[in-house]
């Protein structure tokens, strides 16, 4: 039996946690003139979040461990071979979907990213793991990078980027969300727009809490 991707890249992505965890005293130091009121207000703001984001252009702002975990299962047990993930920062979810995909048989995964160095570094991580042939790395607003050359039809979307866009990133991949298609959306409690447009009744999805602060739904028009 060949031995699953994601267990080949457990020691690089051990490493990547590693450092994310070790840079967040200098997250918080980047943010910590912002009242807890200001930092939400940023979030969700299209306009004050690139603020924010300038703040914490070396952040990883990286998923969890658990996060990552699920994402790989759900990618690894729906099949998917279209996956679009919003917000790449180095690499970490981008490594978990992409390990998916390589033990699904194959595939492809666009992923965006705003702020160039973080582009390159996911570049190199994805590199790295072995799995940058399987990932389309653009760079840029989403917004824009994101409106044309995707998939004819999605399998699952992750959405960690700017939390005021969720609901714009959405009107743009939802015309091409398969029946059953799961959308996983972190820090989703900074969008609530997207968390009340999601788990409206006659919305076209099933939507629930899930875990800390993730959003887990699924296509069901």
């Amino acid at each position: 039996m060949s031995i699953p991707t994601i267990t080949s890249l457990a020691p690089l992505l051990d490493r990547l946690f590693y450092e994310a965890e070790a840079a967040s005293g200098a997250t918080l130091a980047a943010v910590a003139d912002l009242s807890d009121a200001d930092r939400a207000g940023m979030m969700r703001s299209k306009t004050a979040y690139r603020d924010l984001y300038g703040r914490l252009k070396d952040a990883p702002l990286a998923v969890s461990r658990e996060t990552g975990s699920l994402l790989y299962m759900l990618a690894r047990s729906s099949r998917a071979k279209a996956i679009v993930e919003f917000g790449t920062s180095f690499g970490i979810s981008t490594l978990h979907l992409a390990a998916a995909l390589r033990d699904n048989g194959g595939g492809r995964l666009i992923t965006c990213e705003f702020e160039p160095s973080k582009a390159a570094r996911a570049r190199d991580n994805l590199s790295a793991g072995g799995v940058i042939d399987l990932v389309d790395i653009r760079e840029g607003d989403a917004l824009t990078t994101l409106k044309s050359d995707l998939p004819e039809t999605i399998d699952l979307v992750l959405l960690d980027g700017a939390k005021a866009l969720y609901p714009n990133i959405l009107d743009l991949l939802e015309d091409r969300l398969k029946p059953g298609a799961i959308i996983v959306a972190d820090n989703a409690d900074d969008s609530p727009d997207y968390l009340s447009r999601m788990r409206k009744p006659g919305s076209g999805y099933m939507s629930t809490a899930f875990a800390d602060d993730v959003e887990l739904s699924v296509r069901i028009d």
